[in-house]
């Protein structure tokens, strides 16, 4: 079951997928349809925040099904306004834009970024953007995302970016000196495409300082780490900081697609009206979506939970494999774990598939772990049983480039 197959020839072939098909889920597993069970370590690429089919979520989603769906921005969402108080309360920032993906809410950061520069008289704005970086696959966000391999045939890219090492914050303090043009700084707070590579607590309050020092925007994609992910709502809170502008998405509806960009008072009132705009962004299923997974979250203490379970899980990962040739090391926080190994990786999805579990590979040789944050201790435990032996096996059988 290592073979990766094509996509249906009725739908564009844009993605090679795995031999299975999924029927349906309950909590962190998911039945294939030949009734096989499987436990779910990625949570849809760290959508899936509360499993699926929960008991909480479900019903609510269908009362608002039955009720609205789509309205428009021509009218008020009250569903709108009270899913942006909470984000406001839980981040401390000012106000929020409702779309409806971690592109879309980039796409937005990046225009608030030139906006901001125009203002002050800056005609060709510039932005730091960090190596390693993911920020999307639309023309703007990949053009600051750093991989080649996803920018290949889709130049010429959008000029504007300036590109530095991430956790080196001498490099930054040199672009801002060297690029009088630059209006913020922007990064994925912990890198998720990129391999699982954190920004250091020093070296986000670093950047902090140079923003504030230089009157620029401090932008963090939270798309993939926030929402709980690492133990925290934000995964700068960790570092005792608040952006002026984060990106988010995924997570925030448990499944059904939404983005929001969150600012605080330095970006809450560059876009005024006619500035920005969607159709389908902050409708109220979206917004239902939303205000539930934020209150199941609270309710059911699911980032103490978070924390817990996935030091469980980084423990036992680097318990199994610490002596094993290859292995490199474990690294992120929370839910939203990166084993790093010396070599690519990429037939280990077929393989984890095959022992019953889902998982992702990223950055050719880091396996992602991004399970629902409801993930409870025997979950856990199978995870790490089932991925041990597995990496060792992979370790041993597959020699080093």
């Amino acid at each position: 079951m290592n073979a990766v197959l094509p996509s249906d020839p009725h739908v564009m072939q844009t993605y090679g997928r795995l031999p299975v098909a999924l029927s349906h889920g309950q909590g962190c597993w998911v039945w294939d349809t030949n009734g096989r069970r499987l436990l779910d370590g990625l949570s849809g690429i760290a959508v899936n925040t509360v499993g699926h089919a929960h008991p909480r979520l479900v019903p609510a989603l269908q009362d608002q099904v039955a009720k609205l769906i789509h309205t428009s921005n021509y009218y008020q969402v009250p569903l709108q306004e009270k899913l942006a108080a909470r984000l406001v309360e839980i981040s401390g920032l000012a106000n929020v834009f409702f779309c409806n993906s971690g592109l879309e809410a980039n796409e937005a950061a990046l225009k608030l970024a030139r906006k901001f520069g125009h203002d002050k008289g800056i005609v060709a704005p510039e932005v730091i953007v960090f190596e390693g970086a993911f920020h999307g696959r639309s023309i703007a966000t990949l053009s600051a995302t750093a991989n080649p391999k996803i920018q290949a045939g889709f130049g010429p890219l959008v000029p504007g970016f300036v590109r530095v090492p991430l956790n080196d914050l001498a490099a930054v303090e040199a672009a801002v000196k060297a690029h009088p043009n630059v209006t913020a700084i922007f990064l994925e707070t912990i890198q998720g495409e990129g391999g699982i590579n954190p920004a250091r607590i020093e070296f986000l309050q670093g950047l902090r300082r140079i923003c504030d020092a230089n009157d620029l925007l401090l932008m963090l994609d939270e798309v993939q780490c926030g929402i709980g992910r690492t133990g925290k709502w934000f995964a700068h809170q960790w570092a005792g900081i608040q952006p002026d502008v984060m990106p988010l998405a995924k997570g925030l509806g448990s499944g059904v697609p939404i983005g929001a960009v969150v600012a605080g008072p330095r970006a809450a009132k560059i876009f005024g009206p006619g500035n920005h705009g969607t159709t389908f962004g902050g409708n109220p299923l979206a917004m239902r979506a939303g205000v539930e997974t934020l209150s199941i979250m609270t309710d059911d203490g699911l980032l103490a939970n978070a924390a817990a379970i996935g030091k469980q899980i980084a423990d036992g990962l680097v318990a199994g494999l610490s002596a094993t040739p290859g292995f490199v090391e474990v690294r992120g926080q929370g839910l939203m774990l990166g084993v790093a190994l010396d070599r690519p990786c990429g037939a280990l999805l077929g393989q984890a598939l095959e022992a019953g579990l889902l998982i992702s590979v990223t950055a050719d040789s880091v396996v992602r772990l991004l399970p629902a944050l409801i993930m409870n201790s025997d979950e856990a435990k199978h995870l790490v049983d089932i991925l041990v032996p597995l990496i060792k096996s992979f370790l041993a059988s597959t020699p080093k480039p």
